[in-house]
């Protein structure tokens, strides 16, 4: 039981990072499709990346400095996946008015106008909302933005239908078919590791979640009034945006 949770751990890992885990596991169609219980978790160890990072370059370097090359190396870490799936996301919905439209113009790995100025303007909301909140723990709240976001992402995997049908999307086997244990365990997960960090900060910041909470929805209600469901694309999509409001709202809150 032990060493196939390891295994479900380690698939997430890799799939959703590019930490090395080399021949340590063994791919299957089982673990890919349960290792989404672990997303909650490789946010934690995502939003480490980004906290460690960012303290250790702010003891040599401005903080508005540290915190840029915090997210350059947070991107670097995840290989810009669920961005990635922004930009297309972006692409797909600003350029396509039917569902075959959109759904094709994600699968084009080419990044295009609106996926080049949703990608800038979502970066630069993330980085402008981080640097306003220096004056409290902000290494709390990023890694806190990045299971909460991870968290929201895994609830859209149950509440739509995967819509992509072509077997070459490289999302499908972990996208699909989430199991009602898994999303138990990810949301026992993430909700505890989500309470552990705002409570380092101020039991207040609960409140910026809720924001985010609403803007997980109403993009799930604009997936499916486009195209049936989600994709990928949209899944990346839905942890970017709720990462960022999760920032802003923390924003408002403090001031």
């Amino acid at each position: 039981m032990v060493k196939k949770e390891i295994k479900y751990f380690l698939t997430a890992l890799s799939f959703f990072t590019r930490f090395p885990v080399g021949s340590a596991i063994d791919y299957s169609q089982e673990s890919l499709n349960r290792c989404n219980r672990y997303f909650p978790l490789i946010g934690l160890i995502t939003g480490g990346v980004a906290a460690l990072s960012y303290l250790a370059f702010s003891l040599i370097l401005p903080l508005s400095v540290s915190l840029l090359l915090s997210m350059l190396l947070t991107i670097l870490f995840t290989g810009a996946f669920h961005e990635d799936g922004f930009a297309d996301m972006c692409d797909g919905f600003g350029g396509g008015w039917r569902k075959e439209q959109i759904l094709n113009i994600m699968k084009d790995s080419r990044i295009g106008t609106y996926g080049s100025i949703g990608l800038m303007g979502m970066l630069a909301a993330k980085y402008l909302s981080l640097y306003e909140l220096r004056h409290i723990e902000l290494w709390a709240v990023m890694t806190a933005g990045h299971i909460i976001s991870r968290t929201l992402a895994v609830t859209t995997m149950y509440s739509l239908e995967y819509v992509r049908e072509d077997e070459a999307s490289k999302s499908k086997p972990i996208t699909k078919n989430l199991h009602p244990f898994d999303l138990t365990i990810a949301l026992a997960t993430g909700i505890t590791l989500i309470l552990l960090h705002l409570f380092v900060l101020d039991a207040m910041f609960l409140a910026a979640i809720i924001p985010a909470i609403i803007v997980k929805w109403l993009m799930e209600r604009w997936f499916v009034k486009h195209i049936g469901g989600y994709t990928g694309d949209c899944l990346g999509a839905v942890q970017q945006s709720t990462e960022v409001i999760f920032y802003i709202s923390a924003v408002a809150l403090l001031y």
